[in-house]
C-alpha cells in the first residue's frame, strides 16, 4: 500500500483515494491527482503548466484558468484545510510546508 500522509490528510495512491480526519473525500480524478502531486512534495511551488503537465502530459490543450478552477473545487472539498493550498501569485501552487505557519 502506497500512502501519503499530510496533516489529517491520507492519500492511498493504489485506491485512488484520499480521506481527511478519517472521511473519505469525493474527488474528481484531476483533484485527486493535483493533491498527490502537492502532498507529496509540501513547501514546493508547482506552476499551472507543471501541473497540467502532470495531469495530462505535455502539450495538452488547456488554459492555465482550467487549473484554478480545479484548485478551487479542491479547497472546497477540503473544508477547513482548504488553506494547506497555498496560491503562489505569478507562478503557481503548493501545499503548505510542513515547517511553515
Amino acid at each position: 500500500m502506497q500512502l501519503i500522509e499530510v496533516y489529517d490528510i491520507v492519500i492511498d495512491i493504489n485506491r485512488f483515494s484520499a480521506r481527511k480526519s478519517g472521511e473519505t473525500l469525493d474527488l474528481t480524478k484531476s483533484e485527486f491527482q493535483i493533491l498527490q502531486l502537492l502532498a507529496e512534495k509540501p513547501g514546493w511551488v508547482f506552476s499551472r503548466t507543471k501541473i497540467i503537465n502532470r495531469l495530462k502530459g505535455e502539450d495538452y490543450p488547456v488554459t492555465d484558468r482550467a487549473v484554478d478552477v480545479q484548485i478551487t473545487g479542491l479547497r472546497k472539498k477540503l473544508n477547513d484545510n482548504g488553506d494547506l493550498i497555498r496560491t503562489v501569485r505569478g507562478i503557481g501552487y503548493k501545499m503548505k510546508g510542513l515547517d511553515e505557519k
